[in-house]
C-alpha cells in the first residue's frame, strides 16, 4: 500500500542532461528531462582554484595599522580616574571670584579655596 496520492507528483527523470555554457555535460536526476546552467564545478573560479581576492581599498592594511595605531595610544594614554584626579586638583587650585550685588554698589570678593 502507498502513501503517495496518485497524480500529484511531477515526472521525475533519473537520467536529466544539464549543459553548462563551458561545454560540460552530465547526468543528475531531476524533474526536468534538460537543464542548461551558466556555471559548474569544471569553470567556476572557486573550484578550478583561480579565484583571486583584490583588496583594492587596502582594508586590511588599513584595520592593522588602526589596530596598531590604537595599542600604541593605549601605552601612553592615562585612565579615566588619573584624569578626573587631576582636574579637581586644578579647580582645587583656581582662584574663584563671586560677584555679589548690594543695592548701593556691586563689589568684587575674590575667595580662594582651601
Amino acid at each position: 500500500m502507498s502513501d503517495m496520492k496518485e497524480n500529484i507528483h511531477p515526472k521525475y527523470y533519473s537520467d536529466c542532461k544539464v549543459t553548462c555554457v563551458c561545454g560540460n555535460t552530465f547526468l543528475t536526476g531531476s524533474t526536468e528531462p534538460e537543464i542548461k546552467v551558466e556555471l559548474c564545478a569544471a569553470c567556476h573560479p572557486f573550484y578550478t582554484g583561480k579565484q583571486k581576492l583584490v583588496d583594492s581599498a587596502r582594508r586590511v592594511e588599513k584595520f592593522t595599522a588602526k589596530v596598531s595605531a590604537q595599542e600604541g595610544v593605549a601605552k601612553i594614554k592615562k585612565g579615566k580616574k588619573v584624569k578626573r584626579a587631576a582636574r579637581a586638583e586644578v579647580r582645587a587650585k583656581k582662584e574663584v571670584v563671586v560677584k555679589t550685588k548690594d543695592l548701593k554698589k556691586i563689589a568684587q570678593v575674590k575667595l580662594s579655596k582651601k
